[in-house]
């Protein structure tokens, strides 16, 4: 698919207002062709299922925000061209989801971003990847087994992946980049734009790993880090990632919700286990203990565990999510290409509103189905036409 230069204009412009998330993002793009997307966005092209979709999202906020007036203020205020223009100024890349050069290890996800920016090359992405992550506040020891884990896995191969935070993130590209010789190149995924360097620590860093590999966002130039892009960060890290690996971590924070965003899409997580004295140890340990990561006590260990699983790492498009039991593929089929509400459903299928509504949920959280506020829809098989999807066997 060719894009012209409005397309990829207004989805840059969108993907940089206040308050579009990656699913309302998601919403306008996947339904709308591009400029249709700015005109729905703007309050100007009616779309009750996005419309329902935002009044829904902000029931609960003491001071409701009127995003389409924001959207059209600003959208008035500085040029849907001008906001590419920048990306060219700052000589950053912009490739949209369902572009030929879109990565495809990431292209399946079912929260895969609607627009990447980039520095260096994504070609990078063909190789073997393991994402690293950890705490901020790394103990002497973390920073020691990021740095060696990093170097370990560049000099046999396998790409690093990682946020490019202070601490384990930071130590493990470190460690990526010392590798001599052929060392795979690094992969930095980060929740601002990319000439805006954050940690200000980092922008060695930062360029290094733009010159050598590729960096990548959804934000475009110009954004400053928000605390809510850091966990749609992680999500991004998760599904690039053919196994995420926890160095050290706090009981809370974002390495965690890696973790479980890796989990989530059924991709192996490790764990380095810690002293339960430390309290740089108590999330890798109750990752352990609650069984979402298997333990790692070295690069070998790692390396072992990325050899048993090779789902992902070929360049040909992989479906990360379960197969559909009998039940829910009969749903899947009665939604077909339509938005849906649950009680059209229920009436559809002759079944309980409740059965209907548990069958939705899991469908949902396996990545079969989209919710959108009230309205429900059908994602076919990744590389598909829409159709019936493979069930499980009796």
């Amino acid at each position: 698919m060719n894009r012209s230069v409005l397309d990829v204009s207004s989805v840059v412009a969108l993907s940089g207002l206040d308050g579009m998330t990656p699913l309302r993002l998601r919403m306008l793009v996947r339904r709308h062709d591009p400029p249709t997307a700015v005109a729905v966005a703007r309050g100007e092209c009616p779309d009750p299922v996005f419309a329902d979709h935002l009044r829904r999202s902000q029931l609960h906020r003491p001071r409701p925000t009127d995003w389409m007036r924001c959207w059209r203020d600003a959208l008035d205020r500085v040029s849907v061209a001008s906001r590419y223009e920048r990306c060219l100024a700052a000589e950053v890349g912009v490739v949209l989801y369902g572009d030929p050069a879109y990565p495809e290890c990431l292209a399946d996800d079912p929260e895969a971003p609607s627009i990447l920016y980039y520095r260096g090359e994504l070609d990078v992405l063909d190789g073997r990847r393991v994402g690293i992550v950890g705490t901020r506040n790394a103990t002497a020891t973390g920073r020691r087994l990021a740095t060696g884990l990093g170097l370990g896995l560049a000099e046999r191969g396998v790409r690093v992946v990682s946020g490019l935070a202070r601490g384990i993130d930071g130590y493990a590209h470190r460690g990526a980049l010392a590798a001599s010789g052929e060392g795979a190149p690094p992969v930095g995924v980060v929740a601002c734009g990319l000439d805006v360097v954050y940690p200000r620590e980092h922008r060695d860093l930062w360029t290094k790993v733009g010159e050598c590999g590729v960096l990548l966002s959804e934000r475009p130039p110009g954004t400053a880090p928000r605390a809510s892009a850091f966990p749609e960060r992680n999500r991004i890290l998760a599904a690039l990632s053919e196994l995420v690996v926890v160095v050290e971590s706090r009981s809370s924070g974002g390495s965690l919700l890696t973790a479980r965003e890796a989990a989530k899409r059924d991709i192996t997580v490790m764990a380095f286990p810690g002293s339960l004295a430390s309290r740089a140890s108590e999330g890798t340990n109750e990752l352990l203990r609650d069984g979402v990561a298997v333990p790692a006590l070295d690069t070998t260990d790692v390396l072992v565990a990325l050899g048993l699983d090779t789902r992902r790492a070929h360049r040909r498009r992989f479906d990360p999510r379960v197969p559909l039991a009998a039940d829910e593929r009969a749903l899947f089929d009665l939604m077909g290409g339509d938005a849906v509400t649950l009680e059209e459903l229920a009436l559809r299928s002759c079944q309980e509103l409740v059965d209907v509504a548990l069958r939705l949920g899991r469908m949902e959280a396996s990545g079969w189905v989209v919710r959108s506020g009230g309205w429900f829809e059908a994602l076919p098989p990744p590389g598909a036409a829409p159709g019936p999807p493979p069930a499980v066997a009796s």
